[in-house]
């Protein structure tokens, strides 16, 4: 992943992941553009939560 990329939910509110050299940064921004979270995360733990969610959506 050469840039972030921000996914915008139904309620306005919005995830970003982004590299941050060997490490990912994951935010959650609510509708008013307040940060609520940002979550540091390795590759390991980026695609584990992948994994976990493609999971959930196939079942």
């Amino acid at each position: 992943m050469k840039t972030s990329r921000t996914i915008h939910t139904a309620d306005g509110s919005t995830v970003t992941i982004r590299r941050r050299g060997i490490e990912f940064d994951l935010e959650t921004r609510n509708a008013r553009g307040e940060t609520i979270s940002t979550v540091v995360m390795t590759a390991d733990d980026v695609n584990a939560l992948l994994v976990e969610t493609y999971k959930e959506l196939a079942a």
